[in-house]
């Protein structure tokens, strides 16, 4: 891994908005510069499937847009 990348979305919580699973780009929405943007997604094991609506954690952030994501751990959870 590179000393430069860029973790400033890595360990955000995020909602899915366009279902994320193998082989196919996702969409989740992110806190990001003070706003909400969008950002597509992919499962960061290569094969979770995470419908619209679930809450995920940001695992890795590849810029300019772009993240990779996993199951919210149970102590995140409202």
């Amino acid at each position: 891994m590179h000393k430069d990348v860029n973790r400033s979305l890595t360990g955000k919580i995020g909602r899915v908005t366009g279902a994320i699973a193998p082989g196919t780009i996702g969409e989740v929405m992110l806190p990001f510069q003070g706003g909400t943007s969008a950002f597509f997604a992919h499962p960061f094991d290569k094969t979770s499937v995470f419908p619209v609506g679930e809450k995920v954690l940001v695992i890795y952030y590849e810029p300019p847009q772009t993240v990779y994501v996993d199951e919210l751990p149970e102590v995140l959870r409202e």
